[in-house]
């Protein structure tokens, strides 16, 4: 749409009253860009490719997505924090933005960001190989409460979510495990399979394909609810009667604070919509991936409840930086 702006220019006989035509163009009138924070083939970047082609048909523009990888997530999502602030820059929200700040790894925090809207939850999923001597839940939990510090618990990373995760079930069972990093779940999950530790409490995405295939088993869920990823698995509570705090992974997009109130409605729109194509809940549940959509209200209350849960954590683990 143009708009007119008029002024007035003295031109040798007088002064003329003269139009100036300027540009206000709906959003969006070009590209926009899609930044994650790791590497391609990964679940995050599954989500947003899926995600990507389906808010390009609600949004009349292309939708680039691009891997900004390194800091185990923080210089991704930087980069989108210091984007300019007119929509044109999305940023996949990750579990980690609520949890590098209180490691010193992250300069920022969810409050440099505007929420639009989340779009994913995975929950741990208490993973042994399929011979291990535990059957249930219970009888795992039992094990490790007779033997402390006995079973070794693979997990992303020291002050990764899965870490943070296992270490949410010891407190709350008064348990005591080994925990021993890997540079990610993959990694982690591949030493299960080889034998050199005895469990992982990682997403069912993330051993959904090795559940299938008869090489590991999944105990419980540490969820309200099961996983569909992983039918028949029960929940935690439900296996054991322990009603641990939840503990998972969740993913979502934000742009730079700052961003116009009706631009991030056009994308929460856009995106929310896309969340809810039968292509886009397909490629989900292919690749074991919980499907959970909140507006940029109700995913905000997440990252702050997310944010200090995590902070109060980490200080009781001795891993604070701040």
């Amino acid at each position: 749409m143009l708009a007119g702006v008029w002024f007035l220019t003295f031109q040798g006989n007088g002064w003329t009253l003269n139009a100036e035509q300027r540009s206000t163009a709906a959003f969006p009138n070009k590209p926009v860009t899609l930044v994650v924070p790791y590497a391609a083939g990964g679940g995050t970047d599954i989500m947003a490719r899926a995600l990507a082609k389906e808010a390009e048909r609600h949004l009349g523009q292309p939708v680039v997505v691009v891997n900004r990888t390194g800091g185990g997530g923080a210089i991704g999502l930087m980069e989108g924090a210091d984007a300019k602030a007119d929509g044109y820059t999305v940023t996949c929200m990750v579990t980690e933005l609520t949890i590098l700040p209180h490691l010193g790894l992250l300069p920022i925090t969810y409050e440099q960001f505007k929420p639009i809207a989340q779009i994913n939850h995975d929950p741990s999923a208490i993973t042994v190989r399929a011979d291990a001597p535990w059957k249930t839940a219970a009888e795992f939990l039992d094990y490790a409460k007779t033997h402390p510090g006995e079973i070794k618990m693979g997990n992303a990373g020291t002050g990764s979510i899965w870490h943070l995760a296992a270490a949410t079930l010891e407190k709350e069972s008064g348990l005591a495990f080994t925990h021993i990093p890997y540079e990610g779940a993959g990694p982690a999950v591949s030493a299960l399979l080889s034998g050199f530790v005895a469990a992982v409490p990682v997403s069912p995405a993330e051993v959904k394909t090795y559940v299938q295939q008869g090489k590991l088993r999944t105990l419980a869920i540490n969820d309200t609810v099961p996983s569909e990823a992983l039918p028949g698995v029960p929940t935690l509570k439900e296996a054991t009667g322990l009603d641990a705090t939840f503990a998972g992974t969740w993913r979502g997009l934000a742009v730079p604070k700052g961003t116009p109130d009706e631009v991030t409605d056009i994308l929460t729109q856009a995106f929310m919509n896309a969340a809810e194509d039968p292509e886009f809940k397909e490629q989900m549940e292919e690749n074991g991936l919980g499907l959970l959509v909140k507006d940029g209200e109700g995913f905000g209350r997440q990252l702050k409840e997310n944010h200090d849960r995590l902070a109060q954590l980490i200080r009781e683990l001795g891993l604070s930086r701040k």
